[in-house]
C-alpha cells in the first residue's frame, strides 16, 4: 500500500501516543488537527495540548478550530487534500460533512471493546463495572457516537491493581500499535468492516468530580474498583468530619468480616487503614490529607489517630 496523506486529529497523551507511532512510518501526516489551549494549573496559564507540543516538535502543521461546523473550516480541511483523517481522543464532534471529504473517511481509535463502553470515558467505566478485559477497536466513523462499523479489535486484560492511569498507559500503547496494524490492512480491513450490534451497547459517560465520593454501603470491591477507576480523576474521597480524604490505593481483605456500620475504622496499623463496608473490609494502603501530599497508611496512622472514627460522616 502506498503511504497515504494523513490529518491527525487528537488532543490528549493517549491521541499522542498514536500520532508518534503514526509519525514513525512512511505515511505523511499533512495537518494535525487538536483542541484549543485550556488554562492548566495553580496558575490557569493557557497550555497546549499533549498533541500540539508533539505536532509542533515535528514541524507540522496545527490547527486548533473550537468547531468543525462551518464551511470555511471545512474548505481549510478540505485543502489538504489528505486521503484518511485519523481521530484518537479529539474531543470534537465530526459533521457529517467532514465525515466525507477525506478519499477514505475518517477511522477512530477507540479505547474499549465496541460496541460496549462507547463515550467518552470507556476506561474508567469498565474497571467500575469489574470488567475482565478491554483493549482498543479501530472503526470507521460514521455521524453516531462510536457508532461506525469496526475494523479492527485488540483485547487487554483488566489487572485487579489496574488503574485508570495504568490502564490508559496500557491502551495508548495498544492504540498506537493497532493503528499502525489497520493502516497496513486498510483496503482489506475495510472490506470486511464489522457493524455493531447496537443492543450489547453500553454508554460510557464523561466523569464528574461529585462521582469521586465513597459510598461505604456499597461492598468493599465495588469501592475498591471506585479508588481504582478514579484514579488519578477525580480522586475517590471520603469525609471525616468536616474534612475531606483523598483515597488513592486500597485492597479488599477477601477473608475479613464485619457487623460494624460501613464506613467505621475497624483497624488502623501501619499495613492499612481497614473500614467496613456494606460486604466486607476495605483496606486503604495510601491516602491524602487536604492540602498534604498523598502518604502511605503507615506515614498516616503515625500521624493521625483514626481508630474508631466513622468516614463518610460530613
Amino acid at each position: 500500500m502506498n503511504p497515504l496523506r494523513i490529518i491527525f486529529a487528537g488532543t490528549p497523551e493517549f491521541a499522542a501516543q498514536a500520532l508518534r507511532a503514526l509519525l514513525g512510518t512512511p505515511h505523511i501526516v499533512v495537518a494535525v488537527y487538536t483542541q484549543p489551549d485550556r488554562p492548566a494549573g495553580r496558575g490557569q496559564q493557557l497550555r497546549a495540548s499533549p498533541v500540539k507540543a508533539l505536532a509542533l516538535q515535528q514541524g507540522l502543521p496545527v490547527l486548533q478550530p473550537a468547531s468543525l461546523k462551518s464551511t470555511e473550516e471545512q474548505a481549510a480541511l478540505r485543502a489538504f487534500a489528505a486521503d484518511l483523517m485519523v481521530v484518537a481522543a479529539y474531543g470534537l464532534l465530526l459533521p457529517p460533512a467532514v465525515l466525507a471529504i477525506p478519499r477514505l473517511g475518517c477511522i477512530n481509535i477507540h479505547a474499549s471493546l465496541l460496541p460496549r463502553w462507547r463515550g467518552a470515558a470507556p476506561i474508567q467505566r469498565a474497571i467500575l463495572a469489574g470488567d475482565a478485559e478491554t483493549g482498543i477497536t479501530i472503526m470507521q466513523m460514521d455521524a453516531g457516537l462510536d457508532t461506525g462499523a469496526m475494523l479492527l479489535k485488540v483485547a487487554c486484560p483488566i489487572t485487579d491493581d489496574d488503574t485508570a492511569a495504568s490502564l490508559h498507559d496500557k491502551l495508548a500503547e495498544l492504540g498506537g500499535a493497532a493503528l499502525l496494524h489497520a493502516l497496513a490492512r486498510l483496503p482489506e480491513l475495510s472490506l470486511h468492516a464489522q457493524a455493531q450490534d447496537s443492543a450489547l451497547a453500553t454508554y460510557a459517560a464523561k466523569l464528574r468530580k461529585e462521582e469521586g465520593r465513597l459510598d461505604w454501603s456499597q461492598s468493599a470491591s465495588q469501592l475498591h474498583r471506585a479508588v481504582r477507576a478514579y484514579n488519578p480523576f477525580p480522586i475517590a474521597q471520603t469525609a471525616w468530619g468536616d474534612q475531606v480524604l483523598r483515597i488513592w490505593q486500597a485492597q479488599v481483605l477477601a477473608s475479613a468480616t464485619t457487623r460494624a456500620t460501613p464506613g467505621t475504622v475497624i483497624a488502623a496499623t501501619k499495613e492499612g487503614i481497614d473500614i467496613a463496608t456494606g460486604d466486607g473490609v476495605l483496606r486503604i494502603l495510601r491516602l491524602q490529607w487536604p492540602g498534604g501530599k498523598p502518604l502511605s497508611a503507615a506515614e498516616f496512622v503515625n500521624a493521625r489517630d483514626l481508630r474508631g472514627a466513622h468516614l463518610g460522616d460530613a
